[in-house]
């Protein structure tokens, strides 16, 4: 028996692992800021744009989650800005008002895992890290433009027809319907981790239900080779199947009403 429970947790550790999406086992994504302004002073607010681009070189077609820039400063305050969709496929847009201090700037991805895009000192300027000159070459051996005129800083325009994709935005997903300056101080929840599967609000990821459903079928072959749970599962059905037998018709009779004419 313990050989046989051995074999169970060893399969579905299996499914487990070829059941997760492909945003939890180490998919990837860019955030990239549009020009920016010169100067960021305290307590005013600033309208930037930026694109979320998957692997770094195209948008991600499906439904990619809640987007935006989060600041995080001394003392691990953190100020989060949700991002609207723009008409361009990837290309979101916020408006930030940000204290005195120096900030750590990060691009919150939706289902993929946080982008650090650099520090932003105020009074200052922000400073970007560098984008890996991989990523556009990679746009550019792979043929497909997805924009027109507006398009992610550094992209080069390609020759042929622009590829439309599907990208399933959502106001819900997106953020805000318009722009806010008002930063929103988030609730404390776990950090973002890699891949976080996406989902619809309050539904089971559909591999959940396949481990169930495994584990239940690996059971019930268990239960069939060890004889002391087959006769208890045994004992256990013919105790339902006598619960669920319709007892003797009721004498109703005597509740009938009559009424003449």
């Amino acid at each position: 028996m313990k050989r046989m429970l051995a074999v169970l947790v060893a399969v579905l550790a299996a499914l487990a692992a070829g059941a997760v999406p492909a945003g939890a086992a180490g998919n990837w994504a860019v955030t990239y800021l549009d020009p920016l302004p010169g100067r960021f002073e305290g307590g005013k607010p600033y309208a930037l744009g930026f694109w979320v681009l998957q692997h770094g070189n195209h948008p991600f077609e499906g439904r990619l989650g809640p987007v935006g820039l989060r600041l995080t400063g001394e003392g691990g305050k953190s100020l989060l800005f949700n991002g609207t969709a723009l008409p361009e496929a990837g290309h979101y847009a916020t408006a930030v008002v940000v204290p005195e201090g120096t900030w750590k700037v990060q691009g919150v991805q939706g289902t993929f895992q946080p982008y650090d895009v650099g520090t932003l000192v105020v009074p200052g300027g922000l400073k970007l890290n560098p984008v890996q000159k991989e990523s556009i070459d990679a746009f550019v051996a792979n043929g497909r433009d997805y924009w027109d005129e507006v398009r992610p800083p550094g992209f080069p325009d390609l020759p042929g027809a622009t590829v439309k994709i599907d990208t399933q935005r959502a106001a819900t997903e997106a953020g805000p319907a318009v722009v806010t300056a008002a930063p929103q101080e988030p609730a404390a929840s776990p950090p973002a981790t890699a891949g976080r599967a996406a989902e619809e609000p309050g539904g089971v990821p559909a591999y959940t239900l396949l481990l169930a459903a495994a584990g239940g079928a690996l059971l019930a072959a268990a239960a069939l080779r060890w004889p002391p749970l087959s006769r208890a599962l045994s004992r256990r059905l013919s105790r339902r199947r006598s619960d669920d037998e319709p007892g003797p018709p009721a004498d109703t009779s005597s509740e009938t009403i009559v009424i003449s004419g």
